[in-house]
This record gives structure tokens, sequence and C-alpha cells, in this order.
């Protein structure tokens, strides 16, 4: 594979690494790509997911939220790849400083990793609006339309909807990191989702990797591009 040895020998020789990483690298554990052509903006549903799933819909039409949400954006179940366990690995390694991530399904967690900075937040967390008491994901998917907690409030999971804000800390403690990288794998993203794509102007260094299996805006602006498969990539990395 073209570039695959230059990217082992990069590895080998960094020691303060960070990976960025978007729905390409979930897919491979079984979770749709949100985006994918899987009948998601023609099936069962009247509305664009991205309308569905804005601050104002929820706010709105909560069950038909809820409805959307519990089929197409709850991933419970799933295991983590090898893309995942890889980068665990480098994190007990002392190889890797931090994941970025725009997944919402908490596989890096699973795979091991503890730095993980959540972009979009996570189906794991979930709390009451009202009184701010805390709900795990099986909880919203066994509650029938909206699930609602002991004092009557709405328990939202802790994801960013369209229209909100990304979590300050999580952005600044995911800017830090990408100063310090000596490093930055970007993987499994279109790069076409903002605030989240703009981070990249943050890294310092000259080893900015891009794999995707298709072509990125920012392509020309790294030092080296993989266009294949998170699998095949990282099944052949140490």
């Amino acid at each position: 594979m073209e570039n695959l040895e230059t990217l082992k020998q990069w590895i080998k020789e960094s020691n303060r690494i960070v990976f960025f990483g978007g729905a390409g690298v979930s897919t491979e554990s079984g979770i749709p790509d949100f985006r994918s052509v899987d009948g998601l903006y023609n099936q069962k549903f009247e509305y664009p997911p991205e309308t569905i799933i804005s601050h104002s819909f929820f706010q709105r039409r909560p069950a038909y939220f809820y409805r959307f949400y519990r089929e197409k954006m709850l991933p419970l179940g799933f295991s983590p790849n090898v893309t995942h366990l890889k980068l665990a690995q480098w994190e007990r390694e002392g190889k890797l400083l931090a994941v970025v991530t725009q997944n919402i399904d908490g596989l890096h967690q699973k795979a091991g990793s503890k730095n993980v900075y959540e972009l979009h937040g996570s189906v794991l967390r979930n709390y009451c609006v009202k009184c701010g008491k805390f709900y795990p994901a099986e909880f919203i998917r066994d509650s029938q339309d909206v699930p609602r907690c002991d004092c009557g409030g709405i328990v939202k999971p802790d994801v960013v909807l369209y229209e909100e804000q990304l979590d300050y800390g999580t952005l600044e403690k995911s800017v830090a990191a990408i100063r310090r990288a000596d490093m930055l794998i970007v993987a499994g993203t279109s790069l076409t989702v903002y605030p989240a794509a703009g981070l990249l102007q943050y890294y310092r260094g000259n080893r900015l990797v891009l794999i995707n299996r298709d072509a990125t805006p920012y392509d020309s602006q790294a030092n080296l591009v993989l266009h294949e498969s998170l699998g095949k990539v990282f099944s052949q990395l140490e």
C-alpha cells in the first residue's frame, strides 16, 4: 500500500500522536454512517435527519425526535474494531496523547482509551433537563415515547444537536492536545462539519496524515494521504 511504510516510520518516531476521527472509524464496527445512503433520508421519516436532530425540533416534537433517535442514533451492543483497539494500545504505550472524536458511540472508551474528547457528546450519558439526574443509554432505549425522570423532567441525551454549541471545555482540551501533537492522524471524516473540521488549523507539526476512503478538502494540506479503509490501514500497524 502506497505511503504505508512512511506512516509506519512516522508512528515509530512519534510519541505525542493525536488521533482525530469521524464516522468512518465506527462504520467498521457495523454502526451506519449518519450520512450514508442507507435510506435515512427517505425511509420512515418525513423530515431530513438534520431537521429531526435539531434543538428546535427536539423542543417542538420530542416524541418524534426520540423515535428517530432510538432507531438511528442509539448504537448499543456494538464492539470496538481494530482502529479503536490500536489507538488504546498506543495510549497505554505512551505514544498517543489523545483521541478527538466526532462520534457519540463510546467505542473508544470501550476499547480502553482514557483520554477521549467527544466533540459531539455521547449516547452513554443522559440527563434530566429539570433536576440533572443521570440515566444510562438503556433507559432511553427501553422507555416509551418521551423518556421522563422521576421528577417529571425529560431525560435528554448528552449529544450536541444541530443549533447547539459544542462544549467549550471539550473544544479547549482538543485544541491543546492538537497543538502539542508531533503527529496528527485524521481519519474516517469528510472534514466538512464545522467547527470540528476547523481544529486542524491548530496543528503545528509537519506530520499531518489523512486516512479516508474519499478525498477531503484538506488533502492538499496534508503531509501524507491514504485513500483506504481504516481497517485495512490499522490492521497493518504495530
